[in-house]
């Protein structure tokens, strides 16, 4: 279940971190910051399936404005961009191409490469 998921001191580490990078006040807002520390101090573990639902959605939040550029352009133009690379390399007749979708390396070349191309 989702409630075994979301623990206080995943939460506390959460918060910790997204202070540290500067997220926590730029990217919540004051009612998902309170329902975080509230929970933090008036909860040990969240029984509630709607309490869980609400922290994974805040902490899924946090954790996207906390992501490196590098790693949001992997999963946003890498990946596509390796398919599309990818497909055209297999009708070219290379047969190993179909593994290249899948290749983490590859999509963070392919995303750093997007980075640094001029508009």
């Amino acid at each position: 279940m989702i409630q075994d998921i979301i623990s206080v001191g995943r939460l506390v580490e959460a918060r910790r971190r997204a202070l540290r990078r500067g997220v926590w006040f730029r990217f919540l807002g004051g009612e998902e910051r309170s329902i975080v520390d509230l929970t933090i101090r008036c909860v040990d573990r969240v029984r509630s399936a709607t309490l869980a639902r609400i922290v994974t959605a805040i902490v899924i939040k946090l954790k996207l404005a906390m992501e490196s550029t590098v790693k949001r352009l992997m999963r946003t133009v890498g990946h596509s961009m390796a398919q599309r690379v990818s497909q055209i390399a297999q009708g070219w007749g290379n047969r190993y191409a179909g593994e290249w979708v899948w290749d983490l390396g590859f999509a963070q070349y392919l995303a750093i490469m997007q980075m640094n191309t001029p508009e």
